[in-house]
């Protein structure tokens, strides 16, 4: 399993030249498998580079995408994903219930006169609803992929991904508290992230800044690696990372998570998301 980052941020994209290091597109993550196929989870504004980059290495585009949530910063980028614009690229959906409503409705609808020139039956891809997921576990060329709810207004899912001995686990926009709504409590997320090689994990605030936005679905890099160190996880890579914050801000925001992490005499590797960056699992 290979993984790339390429989109870090939360809420809004931040292109400029104090985001060039940590990346400044939204939330998007390729997952090539064993077998070779493309998993690819949300379509935020990082999937416009990565569709280029996929009409550039293959003839024909087939992915399966999976997505969180459909707020805007998971799915904006769908608008500018140039393989759903091509006849011969198969494009298979699946994620949290609302996934194809929350695609569909970006496209030209009825309100205002209009958000797009574009209409989604217009599209010129294979573009299929799988609504697997939500009624278990699903198996992907052997990988098998699990979902646990998360903790953010309207919900979504977080993904876990096994193959062999390997695991990674996706946990974006979540907001991990003791006040939950049922199936949500962090021993929950310990549970579901228990052993595995790479947990990426919302991050977007810090200890400092989290108690005056309880209720806006986001974590803090110290409750992110506290869930890390209960259930054992070998990687943490913080995630989801605020607009506000420039590089050297992400830098800071990343040493001091090491430094947390070394106080409790922790083995586990921390790093920070960085647009672009991929690594082996």
């Amino acid at each position: 399993m290979e993984c790339k980052f390429w989109g870090t941020r939360g809420s809004i994209a931040v292109p400029g030249k104090d985001t060039t290091v940590y990346g400044g597109n939204t939330t998007c993550l390729e997952i090539t498998l064993e077998s070779g196929r493309k998993v690819i989870i949300d379509a935020g504004t990082g999937i416009r580079a990565l569709g280029e980059h996929l009409l550039a290495q293959e003839k024909r585009v087939d992915i399966l995408l999976l997505l969180t949530h459909i707020h805007w910063d998971h799915v904006l980028g769908v608008l500018f994903f140039r393989p759903i614009f091509e006849p011969a690229s198969k494009i298979s959906i699946d994620g949290f219930p609302t996934c194809m409503r929350g695609l569909t409705s970006i496209f030209a609808t009825k309100r205002g006169d209009g958000f797009f020139p574009v209409k989604f039956e217009d599209l010129k891809a294979q573009i299929q609803y799988l609504d697997t997921l939500r009624h278990g576990p699903m198996d992907v060329d052997g990988v098998i992929i699990d979902t646990v709810p998360l903790h953010h207004p309207q919900g979504g899912y977080g993904f876990r991904f096994r193959e062999g001995k390997k695991s990674l686990v996706f946990i974006t926009d979540n907001e991990l508290t003791e006040d939950v709504w049922k199936g949500r409590h962090p021993d929950d997320y310990v549970e579901f992230c228990k052993d595995v090689d790479i947990l990426i994990h919302d991050a977007q605030f810090t200890p400092e800044e989290v108690g005056e936005r309880r209720g806006w679905g986001h974590s803090d890099y110290g409750a992110a690696l506290e869930l890390a160190q209960k259930a054992y996880v070998k990687r943490l890579i913080l995630f989801h990372h605020d607009p506000s914050r420039t590089d050297q801000k992400l830098a800071s925001i990343e040493a001091k998570c090491r430094d947390l992490a070394a106080g409790n005499n922790s083995q586990i590797e921390v790093v920070a998301a960085r647009e672009g960056t991929q690594f082996p699992l």
